[in-house]
């Protein structure tokens, strides 16, 4: 018998919901009832497996920092009960969860794994078994000291992962770094890719509503509209630029506005629009431009995770500076900085 045990936390999403006249919608205790005589429960490999079923099952779409809080602080409260933990959770935010988490759950020494299905377990084509069992197996039975997403046979590093496709099984890629497990005929852990393990103990940090706010620029962006948001009440901003962290370098209004919002400590990160890649702004003109008002890299972060970073680091006791200066540095796996020619 396997003594290792896994908790299940269902937030809600496709993978738990039943059908109805108005499409699939969550219903109280139907999914926990749907699994709870699953056969593969009672295999030699399969962890002891508690699963809790949140009051309110959540449409992933609805997700808010207050359910990120509750997850990370459910698991917390139920750390040291279990071997690892998965998180089953609706498609369409999971990476932001998965970002989330791995940034609020600090010095995580056991797997926590974010995972959900394209089509609900009730169906006769769904990915839910596969990813659900899956995921078990990984969280009870491997040393993964992170928190990861796992998909159609692939764990992928919560904070690097993306949703791909709307509709695919392949719903998820993580576009800057391998997967961190593939699951095939075996189940392969790639260990030096893994975090270390931490020396300290788990602990928990809040994330407040963040007051930070996405734009992404486009030819013929209206300047206006930035000094708009900037006049309200952020404290961050996070820009989508062109290639490498390209911005226009004659429009000087823009520029000055963004060293205006810099000045008065609104942290500014670049992050760029393409789906892989990395911010360089030492390589164009048009990069220095962003530079020299402010800007900081965002390097290769995806905007998932450099949204959920920096709302974190907001949310933390940090000043301006120093929220700069651990945007730029590698907390939780996020980024990889690229080597640059200096000025």
């Amino acid at each position: 018998m396997n003594h290792k045990r896994v908790y299940v936390a269902y937030t809600g999403g496709t993978i738990g919901m039943k059908p109805s006249d108005k499409g699939f919608i969550p219903e109280s205790g139907y999914f926990t009832e749907q699994i709870a005589s699953l056969p593969e429960f009672a295999s030699p490999d399969m962890p002891q497996v508690e699963m809790r079923e949140y009051d309110n099952l959540i449409d992933s779409s609805n997700i808010t920092p207050e359910d990120w809080f509750q997850i990370s602080s459910d698991i917390e409260s139920r750390f040291d009960d279990f071997d690892g933990f998965v998180v089953l959770h609706g498609t369409d935010t999971m990476a932001y969860t998965a970002s989330a988490l791995s940034f609020m759950l600090e010095d995580l020494s056991k797997p926590v794994i974010v995972t959900g299905s394209q089509i609900p377990w009730s169906q006769m084509r769904t990915d839910a078994r596969d990813n659900l069992i899956t995921s078990l197996l990984l969280a009870g039975n491997y040393d993964i000291p992170e928190v990861g997403l796992y998909f159609h046979n692939k764990l992928y590093r919560g904070n690097r992962s993306r949703k791909f496709d709307a509709t695919g099984f392949h719903a998820f890629q993580s576009p800057n770094f391998p997967a961190i497990a593939e699951v095939g005929t075996k189940i392969t852990v790639h260990q030096d890719l893994l975090l270390k393990e931490p020396a300290e103990r788990l602990k928990i940090q809040k994330i407040s509503p963040p007051k930070v706010i996405i734009l992404t620029l486009f030819p013929g962006f209206p300047t206006d509209l930035l000094e708009h948001v900037l006049q309200s009440p952020i404290k961050g901003l996070v820009l989508m630029t062109y290639g490498m962290g390209n911005a226009p370098c004659n429009d000087r209004r823009l520029l000055d506005l963004l060293k205006a919002a810099s000045d008065q400590g609104i942290v500014i990160v670049n992050c760029t629009q393409c789906y892989q890649g990395s911010v360089d702004m030492h390589g164009y003109e048009t990069g220095h431009g962003l530079l020299d008002a402010g800007v900081i890299s965002g390097y290769d972060m995806t905007p998932e995770a450099t949204l959920t970073k920096l709302s974190y680091l907001l949310s933390s006791d940090c000043t301006v500076e120093q929220i700069k200066q651990k945007m730029q540095t590698n907390l939780r796996g996020e980024l990889t900085i690229q080597k640059t020619k200096t000025r």
